[in-house]
């Protein structure tokens, strides 16, 4: 009797399970729900692997229907108690999900079809491989483990346990499961535990026997409380042990390395030639431990991950990570935050990130780019297909960034979901450009443009850009001088938006009644605006006194006019207790 699994339809993205020549054991099962073509014929970007918890319970449930229910099967085979039906079926779908994704994780298949391909035949083989040894004229029961073969593990993590120090008697117990003949761990994290030089000695020749095995090391905070020398000589220990390694991933963070430590980890970093991930956060990297980074890393063709956060990187440090960046033409995901990068380092970097036409991810946030690092980082947008999730907030962008930036990403990344500009001093002038934008990213889920000079006018532009737009789930326009019409347009634009989560406009210029309209607007959802507690009633811009001057006149009164015209003109649907004009 075969299990093969049928090919799924060209036609539809919702593959099925089935047997070829029986009927199927769990008919119907979807993976995970996956999206259909939009209206203009695009296909949404889809994730098949890994399916969701939901997806596991329910293909659990189906099998124990399988085990315990008639079927043809009972001719020859006898169908289980729903108590046992329940317990085999839930440890067929947990060994076929562990093959399954150590699969995936060997050799990722894109969207992960395979991987449930074989997930699915995997839970079909165990399912009969029980029936098959439950003959129907015997009462004997069947354990799982008879008819399933063990899962060896394969990740090997401490990083659980208590933070300590840790020293040669502990971490000889610690370690004991390594050093068994014939252990299949692939993976290591030492994270969260300190490692002194005593420890390291025991756990160095264990690593290096590992080695050849090891395709992830995760050494991100292993010398915690150490002084510099007794962690430098842990390090080279450890950088010792697995040189020569082939490694995929490399977590280095949270060690305070500088130059010294880069130039300690030196024998295994030169040694990586298919590394795809690296991580380098909180490490104190300099301009100096950049350039050391740059130099000990050979080959960077492969990697896809690259990370540098909360550092000390400056200008010049960032020109040397722009050499890695230019020799990494596989880069999907790139993270420079926090690393007090200024208009030079930072425009060498976006020059950089236009060689990597494959990037996803962008993380630039909280560094001093300026106008002119983004317009240099609106050319390189301009190459970027693939991009779904770009940060730029905290860039100093002003107006002239935003719009160059803006406009580059209009014409590229067909697939954005996530937005951040906040605290950019982008004012309402911009706002019909970041509008526009907005309104061409119908897959946008997350949009973050607050601690701006939006106001009203920005406000309502940006919430009519948004109308469209079903897979929206957080709108943030905190902090833009936002008074009750604006912050109105953008409670009525998102009420209604299935799955939305969470609208902040807090600490704006909201009146008292404003805040009551927002309440009554979310009254059957509170949970879907943050507090309002920061709000100002009587805040004031920046210019109070012309303000001041223009509230107080006629001039005042034909800008509010003028405002609610344009409200008029907006296709949002408002509650009738609401049309009321608003004079605040």
């Amino acid at each position: 009797m075969s299990c093969d699994f049928l090919h799924f339809p060209s036609h539809s993205l919702r593959p099925r399970v089935e047997l070829t020549h029986s009927p199927p054991l769990f008919p119907g099962f979807l993976p995970m729900d996956a999206t259909t073509p939009n209206s203009q014929g695009r296909p949404f970007s889809i994730k098949l692997w890994p399916p969701s918890e939901n997806t596991r319970k329910m293909l659990v449930g189906r099998m124990t229907n399988n085990l315990s229910s008639p079927t043809i099967f009972t001719r020859k085979y006898r169908s289980l108690s729903k108590e046992d039906a329940a317990k085999n079926a839930e440890q067929i779908e947990d060994a076929a999900f562990t093959v399954a994704n150590q699969d995936y994780e060997k050799k990722p298949d894109g969207d992960g079809s395979f991987a449930v391909q074989l997930y699915a035949k995997e839970c079909s083989k165990l399912i009969l491989e029980i029936l098959k040894k439950i003959p129907k004229s015997e009462d004997k029961e069947i354990s799982i483990s008879e008819a399933v073969p063990a899962v060896q593990e394969t990740f090997f993590d401490i990083s659980k346990g208590t933070r300590a120090f840790i020293e040669a008697e502990e971490a000889q117990e610690l370690l004991k499961p390594l050093k068994e003949p014939g252990n299949s761990y692939s993976k290591i994290c030492f994270s969260n535990r300190s490692f002194g030089i005593d420890g390291a000695r025991i756990a160095g020749p264990i690593l290096a026997s590992l080695k050849d095995q090891l395709k992830e090391v995760d050494l991100s905070d292993f010398v915690a409380g150490r002084i510099e020398a007794e962690a430098l000589d842990v390090m080279n220990m450890f950088s010792e042990a697995l040189e020569g390694s082939n490694l995929k991933f490399l977590n280095l963070s949270d060690n305070a390395l500088g130059e010294k430590g880069v130039r300690a980890f030196g024998k295994l970093l030169q040694s990586q030639t298919n590394l795809e991930e690296l991580l380098l956060m909180n490490d104190g990297i300099s301009k100096e431990a950049a350039r050391a980074v740059s130099e000990l890393v050979p080959s960077t063709e492969k990697l896809k991950v690259l990370q540098f956060h909360n550092n000390m990187t400056g200008d010049e440090g960032a020109v040397a990570i722009a050499e890695i960046v230019k020799r990494s033409p596989s880069l999907e995901d790139f993270r420079c935050s926090s690393t007090r990068v200024g208009s030079e380092g930072g425009s060498a970097l976006c020059e950089a990130l236009g060689m990597c036409s494959h990037l996803k991810k962008l993380d630039l946030r909280d560094n001093m780019f300026g106008p002119e690092a983004a317009l240099v980082l609106s050319k390189a947008l301009n190459k970027h297909e693939n991009l779904t999730e770009v940060y730029l907030s905290y860039l100093n962008l002003k107006d002239e960034g935003a719009i160059a930036i803006s406009n580059a990403l209009k014409d590229s990344a067909p697939s954005l979901s996530v937005l951040e500009m906040a605290g950019n001093d982008i004012t309402a002038e911009a706002a019909p450009v970041i509008a526009s934008c907005i309104a061409a990213k119908k897959l946008l889920s997350k949009l973050s443009l607050g601690e701006n000079e939006l106001k009203d006018d920005g406000a309502i532009q940006i919430a009519k850009a948004l109308q469209g737009h079903s897979h929206l789930i957080e709108v943030d326009m905190n902090t833009n001088a936002i008074r009750r019409a604006g912050a109105r347009v953008l409670a009525q634009t998102v009420l209604n938006k299935d799955g939305f989560k969470l609208l902040n406009v807090d600490a704006n210029f909201i009146s008292e009644e404003g805040v009551d309209e927002l309440k009554e607007i979310f009254k059957k959802s509170p949970e879907m605006i943050l507090s309002l507690e920061d709000n100002d009633p009587e805040g004031e811009d920046d210019d109070s006194e012309e303000e001041e001057e223009k509230e107080s006149g006629d001039e005042g009164k034909d800008g509010e006019d003028e405002l609610e015209s344009k409200l008029k003109n907006l296709d949002v649907k408002q509650d009738e207790s609401l049309d009321a004009p608003d004079s605040n």
